[in-house]
């Protein structure tokens, strides 16, 4: 009887450990996601007309999974401090749920990279063209993207130079930048969210134990 006390004890330590780590994970994923979205090279996107929702779904997922993995955290603590059967089943159903939020965002982010590059790659496409028509009204758009993506133009950038960055030393061709540097952010937000779903799997299965454990020294009582 000790020895199973004993036990039961240590596997609620560890699950009050696991959800500790589990709100600090869910604060990084919230800042991460925001600084991705706010922050960066991409910030200057939020305020154009033409933003690439596309890109930023998977933010929106990570972040909002971010703040549910954050009350799942407290959540959880609570249902192992009190050795509650059906908070901790609560708790396990919630970790189902950002489970299968971290997965989508993992395959999007890696699945849909090539769509998302294509689409931001079409909007700078539409505001050179644009630029070359009209150069009062495609200026905005056009400095937004060359400020983002550090990048000066196609092929060339005689055409476009006055909305090229000052600080830009020779010629980067932004179509190439946009394809780099969306698909390394995407791969990043791909790996946060696998990870995470990686790491709710400890925490299902060290709520199921710790459930069964105390349902278990019970039926020994």
């Amino acid at each position: 009887m000790g020895r199973f006390r004993g036990g039961l004890r240590c596997i609620k330590y560890l699950l009050l450990g696991f959800n500790l780590l589990f709100w600090l994970a869910g604060s990084a994923v919230i800042a991460f996601g925001l600084w991705f979205r706010f922050g960066g090279s991409m910030k200057d996107f939020s305020s154009e007309d033409k933003s690439p929702e596309y890109f930023y779904m998977g933010l929106y997922v990570l972040v909002g999974a971010g703040a549910l993995m954050m009350a799942v955290g407290f959540f959880g603590c609570c249902g192992a401090t009190r050795e509650s059967q059906c908070v901790l089943g609560s708790f396990f159903t919630c970790l189902l749920v950002i489970f299968a939020a971290e997965i989508t965002t993992g395959v999007f982010a890696f699945i849909g990279k090539d769509v998302a590059i294509r689409h931001v790659q079409t909007m700078y496409e539409e505001a050179y063209n644009d630029y070359l028509r009209d150069k009062e009204k495609g200026n905005g758009t056009l400095t937004t993207f060359h400020s983002t993506f550090q990048c000066c133009g196609k092929e060339s950038s005689e055409q476009v130079q006055p909305t090229c960055p000052k600080e830009l030393l020779g010629h980067k061709n932004c179509i190439d930048e946009i394809e780099s540097i969306i698909s390394v952010k995407l791969q990043l937000i791909g790996i946060v969210g696998i990870g995470i779903a990686g790491l709710t799997i400890f925490g299902m299965v060290f709520s199921m134990v710790l459930c069964c454990a105390i349902r278990n020294s019970r039926d020994v009582i």
